[in-house]
């Protein structure tokens, strides 16, 4: 009898290694940060929030129930964030928000062909360390003393830090194809349901989408 259930277990983990896999992915995110008080203008000075590029890696796990269903985890590393551009007379002012993150995804999948899977779920996201990078454009933007620049980025990192809330979630979806043995290109959108803010005043509200594209290997 201890053989039968032995066998019967060595045969059951098997299969079901069978269906589990692993795998790498990287590549390219668009996000942007998405604020309720919205652009302005005043005394000449015009400002508003723009997309900010970044980048992805991480490793996934995904365990196949049959050949159209799926549930799939991951683990990201991601560069994420937003620009603020503010506009004076002669000069124009980019505050390039490094939001970097550890992204957990967990998606249902279906696989509407063998290459061509489509999915949707929930993700958290984790702080690392914000980073800020002015950079100055315009006829002026020579005659901006350097270490004024660097205070000012210091000072927006602190403002981050103090501000932001570590931890958000929210939902994405998105799809992938299997282009040869393994490897895949993956699209995906997500966008974010938590107010990152801290300690908002009068309803204020911050959140934060993102694009991802790149590519992936399965290890089969």
């Amino acid at each position: 009898m201890k053989k039968i259930l032995l066998a019967s277990a060595i045969a059951l983990f098997a299969g079901l290694n069978a269906q589990t896999t692993f795998g790498v992915k990287a590549g390219y995110a668009l996000s942007n940060l998405k604020t309720s008080e919205g652009d302005f203008a005043y005394g000449g000075i015009e400002g508003g929030m723009k997309s900010k590029s970044g980048f992805y890696v991480g490793g996934l796990i995904e365990h196949k129930f049959n050949n159209k269903f799926a549930v799939q985890g991951e683990v990201e590393y991601a560069n994420l964030g937003g620009k603020a551009e503010v506009s004076m007379p002669d000069i124009t002012v980019t505050e390039k928000m490094n939001l970097n993150r550890i992204v957990i995804p967990v998606s249902a999948r279906f696989y509407a062909t063998p290459e061509l899977g489509v999915y949707a779920g929930p993700y958290v996201s984790f702080k690392t360390n914000n980073k800020v990078k002015f950079e100055m454009s315009g006829p002026n933007a020579g005659m901006v003393d350097p270490s004024g620049i660097r205070e000012g980025e210091r000072y927006v990192e602190n403002y981050l830090n103090d501000t932001l809330k570590s931890t958000d979630f929210g939902l994405f979806l998105g799809a992938d194809y299997n282009i040869h043995k393994g490897l895949f290109v993956d699209a995906r959108y997500s966008f974010g349901l938590t107010n990152m803010l801290k300690n908002p005043v009068d309803g204020e509200k911050l959140k934060m989408n993102f694009f991802q594209i790149g590519l992936g290997y399965k290890f089969k």
